[in-house]
């Protein structure tokens, strides 16, 4: 009926089932032509981690550097890497003393974690923190860039010039800064393979992402970056020689898919927290599980590490409008359900740590890829179509597309 909260998304939600259905229909077929030629995927993805990779892995435990890491995903990556006896470097724009002892806490015999102060915008800021790295961990595996802003929710022409430049600083010149330090670094390590990771994020596709110009303008060029970083790292410029280096530098995209953060619930309305963030959102938690064994069970140049597969948005889908399972985290009329026992912000934030008056929240970046899964490869792209088309229609409701700035789309990609 008009005044159903669901009606704008039940011709897609069946649509969703069809395809669902499709999908695992697919992947039976899939399964049993296992060995042929054409059951083979064609793009390396990251999107599983098998046990033998994983304790490969564990075998060689280098240290891991995590930008953003005071708060959100980045805080939880940071306490999962712990956890499996990787050390670790976080840094943030604030001090990061709080967001140690947490982790500390939550993971007493967990390997060492050490936090400093570094602006990813600033060439010398980050030299010191490679340097950080480098005193700390002796040997630095992997390096995560995960910090980014988004620069608030406003018309590109509204925007004052020194957001557009703060959000260029951040997201793009900061990424290239820290890429540029870790491969330098990497290279020094003798017999050492390195793994650099850029976070993506709304607009990496191409697709629009109203009220986020700049973010998104950041965001579409990592991909390309990591493309010519890959080519540069395995073949050279053309016309120089390819100099010869004491470790290897891999370079990768890693995408954390709809985490609720800062970035996600800020200038967010009851229509968008109950769809698509009800549906699709996950906690930093359990975006960590998933994406660090995946991010240890990487090798060679160029994988696409991501957790916001179009298995799992399938699946979530299929729960919620045709099962119709309940958000475990917004309630039917778009409140954030608080469980007993946390501590929320303001915005329905829940706080991974407690706070000292020093500590703020990181400048983590929100992303959603809905990936080309090769498992559900025939119901993948049709999937992606139906997406945009439910993300459309909830932002017609919200009010002019409110939810794209963090959402995004191309295809049904929030990491368009």
């Amino acid at each position: 009926s008009p005044s159903s909260s669901c009606s704008p998304y039940r011709p897609v939600a069946m649509l969703i089932a069809v395809v669902a259905l499709a999908a695992q229909a697919f992947t039976m077929t899939h399964s049993r032509l296992a060995g042929s030629p054409l059951a083979r995927p064609a793009v390396r993805s990251a999107t599983s981690a098998s046990p033998v990779a994983i304790a490969m892995a564990a075998d060689d435990k280098h240290g891991v550097v995590i930008t953003g890491g005071a708060a959100g995903v980045g805080w939880a990556y940071a306490v999962e890497f712990s956890q499996r006896g990787y050390p670790v470097v976080i840094c943030d724009i604030k001090d990061t003393d709080a967001a140690v002892t947490a982790i500390r806490e939550r993971v007493p015999n967990g390997a060492p974690v050490y936090g400093t102060v570094c602006d990813v915008s600033k060439a010398d800021s980050v030299k010191g923190l490679a340097q950080f790295a480098k005193d700390k961990l002796g040997t630095v595996g992997y390096w995560i860039n995960n910090a980014g802003i988004n620069g608030g929710r406003k018309a590109f022409v509204d925007l004052p010039t020194s957001t557009i430049e703060a959000v260029v600083n951040v997201n793009l010149i900061g990424k290239l800064l820290c890429t540029q330090e870790a491969i330098k670094l990497m290279h020094a390590q003798d017999g050492v393979e390195g793994h650099i990771f850029n976070t993506v994020g709304s607009g990496v596709k191409g697709g629009g992402t109203p009220g986020y110009v700049v973010y998104g303008a950041t965001k579409r060029g990592l991909p390309q970056m990591t493309e010519s970083l890959v080519k540069e790292l395995t073949e050279g410029v053309q016309g120089y020689d390819k100099k010869s280096t004491k470790g290897v530098a891999n370079c990768h995209t890693l995408s954390p898919g709809m985490v609720f953060t800062d970035l996600l619930l800020n200038d967010s309305t009851k229509e968008l927290r109950k769809f698509p963030f009800g549906v699709l959102a996950a906690q930093p938690e359990e975006v960590a599980q998933d994406l660090v064994p995946k991010i240890l069970a990487v090798s060679g140049q160029g994988a696409k590490v991501e957790f916001l597969t179009t298995d799992r948005v399938l699946q979530k889908f299929f729960e919620r409008f045709v099962l119709q399972k309940k958000s475990e985290y917004i309630d039917d009329d778009g409140n954030v359900i608080k469980m007993p026992g946390a501590q929320y912000a303001d915005n329905g934030v829940r706080m991974l740590y407690r706070l000292t008056a020093a500590a703020v929240p990181c400048r983590a970046n929100l992303r959603l890829v809905i990936p080309r899964c090769q498992p559900v490869a025939a119901a993948a792209r049709l999937a992606q179509l139906l997406i945009a088309c439910t993300i459309r229609a909830g932002a017609g409701r919200a009010g002019g597309g409110r939810q794209t700035g963090h959402v995004g789309r191309e295809s049904g990609s929030a990491n368009s």
